[in-house]
């Protein structure tokens, strides 16, 4: 047995992994209380908006993917908020912007994540509304001991509270320094406990929509059309009024929608459709499967798997984008596939190299490149390419033992992001930074769309059964990390915390999804565990290498059942934060 940081759980009642303690522990809660996966993962969503401030948030968003033990083809959640109605390019460039700002008011679109969790607890949850909030109000109310990135990431943007967002020095500043140890955020608390409150119909399903209408057309929206137009600082340097109104969070739902799949090595892979990025994963997977194995742990696995991803992300450049037409079929394709592998060569590329599907001429951005920004508001709280943590999105697994399974990244609507709503005590998001502010691209901008998201949670079935669900925070990176993780699990057969623990390596050789959209042409951060030797060979091909931390890069989340329906869990390590549970 090859050691590993924990043990891969195992059990037969339930697992849950997550990247924060107190989000798997109350997930865990809610399985022994007799719920299901769908309960337990919307508890610990709303424990992760409280204990993860700086990683995720209310005013956030979270895609999901689901099986459910009566019907286990796969559902795709979005709860992916839309451009509001204001959003127009037009409007941006009559403020003299060519970049939607990567923070502030005008970076916003409309809250999707509390609108996804009660749809999902509509739908397939079977327990009160009040039982599943009940962790979250517990900790927002009575306080928990905050993780202390979240007060480096405070001190990161303390002057611009102190300066421009008054009322977010007021809730995260305390005697002029972050706050740090317990803390309570009332407000928050209050706003739930309203929700609670307001679902006084006669049965859970009943207050469930009475919650949903408190949020998308009562208080909630109320206080956000309010406080949205106040001009705030954002990244562009100046102050901007936002665009989301009350009308447009009553006009927002989220949907349930077919997933992209695709069938690899004995497996079916679900992932969103290419309104996210996720379907990128599932043409790496295809070009992999024309060149036949890799070994992970090579030169030339490593310079493999790099080149593969930097073709798939070309892709997602070219095509991707929500309502765009997009012809997955093809980029899916094992003649595409097949195509895309002759480009891969003995030497690292330096070029974006978007694909002609159906003989179609891809189509970027003209600004597709831009400078690396020092704001510390902007793009996604991620992580660096020396390895630097920022920060990161939020994810959650869980498999419970009727055979239920649910994988979901929520993010977004982080403490940096926004200033601060005081009466609901959280901001908003700033996800509209993905969307071009160039006509004809499949990620332009238009209101009512959705933004090409990075958030791409995982669910694998074998033979139309579901058997695990995972995913990573990360940004860019998220199908990066989970491409070798499903490479050294689903490919190689190492066990679940073996697969997370490995050393892990991305590219940054694409434009980012975050304001200001740099690119490093050629940029390859790898873990210094990968060893000197193969970083060596990869520079010689011409790979531009950072050197990060030993364990630095991946935020790998797993939960499984195995053949003989013992169900596993395994989480990342690294950060220190994220944990697995169960029994």
């Amino acid at each position: 047995m090859r050691f590993t940081t924990r043990p891969t759980l195992r059990g037969t009642f339930g697992m849950v992994s997550s990247t924060h303690w107190l989000a798997s522990q109350s997930a865990m809660r809610i399985l022994e209380l007799g719920g299901n996966a769908f309960d337990a993962s919307a508890a610990a969503g709303f424990v992760l908006h409280v204990v993860e401030p700086h990683l995720n948030g209310p005013g956030g968003e979270v895609p999901a993917i689901i099986s459910t033990a009566d019907d286990p083809a796969p559902r795709v959640l979005s709860g992916q908020g839309v451009a509001p109605a204001g959003a127009t390019i037009e409007h941006y460039r009559s403020l003299g912007l060519t970049l939607v700002p990567g923070s502030g008011p005008l970076a916003a679109t409309v809250p999707g994540a509390v609108d996804a969790w009660l749809i999902l607890l509509r739908d397939y949850g079977t327990l009160p509304l009040s039982v599943v909030l009940e962790p979250a109000i517990e900790y927002a109310r009575n306080g928990h001991p905050l993780v202390p990135r979240v007060a480096d990431t405070i001190g990161t943007v303390q002057q611009l509270f102190e300066e421009h967002w008054p009322t977010s020095a007021a809730l995260w500043l305390k005697d002029g320094r972050p706050v740090a140890g317990r803390f309570r955020n009332e407000a928050y608390a209050a706003t739930l406990e309203r929700l609670v409150r307001e679902g006084t119909g006669a049965d859970r399903v009943a207050q469930i929509e009475q919650a949903r209408k408190a949020w998308r057309e009562g208080f909630v929206a109320e206080a956000i059309d309010r406080f949205s137009k106040i001009p705030h600082r954002d990244s562009s340097g100046a102050d901007h009024g936002g665009l989301i109104t009350g009308a447009d969070l009553a006009a927002f739902e989220a949907t349930w929608e077919d997933p992209a799949t695709y069938d690899w090595n004995g497996y079916t892979v679900a992932k969103t459709g290419p309104w996210g990025q996720g379907p990128g994963l599932l043409q790496s997977l295809a070009v992999l499967a024309a060149l036949g194995e890799v070994d992970l742990d090579s030169a030339e696995g490593v310079h493999t798997t790099v080149e593969v991803m930097k073709l798939s992300y070309a892709d997602r450049e070219a095509w991707y984008g929500d309502g765009a037409d997009v012809p997955l079929d093809t980029l899916l394709s094992p003649a595409y596939a097949a195509e895309r592998a002759k480009l891969i060569g003995s030497e690292a590329s330096l070029e974006l190299r978007p694909g002609s599907p159906d003989g179609r001429t891809p189509i970027l951005a003209s600004i597709a490149t831009g400078n690396e920004s020092g704001d510390a508001t902007t793009g996604e709280p991620t992580v660096s390419p020396v390895g630097e943590t920022r920060g990161d999105t939020c994810h959650v697994d869980v498999v419970d033992r009727w055979g239920n399974m649910i994988s979901a990244t929520p993010s977004g609507g982080w403490l940096q992001s926004s200033p601060t709503i005081p009466e609901l005590g959280f901001c908003l998001g700033s996800r509209a930074q993905m969307f071009w502010l160039e006509d004809g691209l499949p990620a332009s901008l238009a209101p009512g769309k959705r933004p090409r998201t990075t958030l791409t949670p995982t669910l694998v079935l074998r033979d139309g059964e579901p058997v695990m669900a995972c995913g990573s925070p990360g940004g860019d990176q998220q199908d990066q990390w989970q491409l070798l993780f499903l490479l050294r699990h689903l490919g190689a057969g190492t066990d679940l915390q073996e697969a997370i623990d490995a050393p892990a390596w991305h590219t940054t050789g694409f434009p980012s999804s975050f304001y200001p959209r740099a690119m490093e042409p050629g940029g390859l951060a790898v873990e210094s565990r990968v060893g000197k030797a193969v970083q060596d060979e990869l520079i010689r091909r011409g790979h531009v290498v950072t050197e990060s931390d030993p364990w630095s890069l991946g935020r790998l989340c797993a939960v499984r059942k195995e053949a003989d329906g013992v169900l596993a869990a395994a989480a990342n390590p690294r950060g220190m934060q994220g944990y697995a549970v169960g029994r």
